[in-house]
């Protein structure tokens, strides 16, 4: 059983920059695609980005492309989401997620775990 612990949200001033953290235990962590969704009130979940075992793949929602980064430290068992330019359009509850194995299409479900989600609001 994994456990994921999100931490980094908070507010922000639109243009403003956070920079969200996923602690993993409980796992071979290196053994999981890992990656970042969203929901905003009354919304479906999105997916945001997700990045490969290894860490040398990675994918992003068009949304946040060119704005966000994902990085991984298998050393470390964490997972991390650097926001940046951030719009009002960004305000949600950012969930950490792993899938057993390949990244390939991460972005279409799957997951076989997921953090409880920290809350990120951009103010305009």
């Amino acid at each position: 059983q994994v456990q994921l612990v999100e931490s980094g949200g908070g507010l922000v001033q639109a243009g403003g920059s956070l920079r969200l953290s996923c602690a993993a235990s409980g796992g071979t962590f290196s053994n999981y695609a890992m990656g970042w969704f969203r929901q905003a009130p009354g919304k479906e979940r999105e997916f945001l980005a997700a990045i490969s075992r290894g860490g040398g793949t990675t994918d992003y929602a068009d949304s946040v492309k060119g704005r966000f980064t994902i990085s991984r430290d298998n050393a470390k068992n964490t997972v991390t989401l650097q926001m940046n330019s951030l719009k009002p359009e960004d305000t949600a509850v950012h969930y950490c997620a792993a899938r057993w194995g390949s990244v390939s299409n991460y972005r279409f479900g799957g997951m076989d775990y997921w953090g409880k989600g920290t809350l990120v609001t951009v103010s305009s």
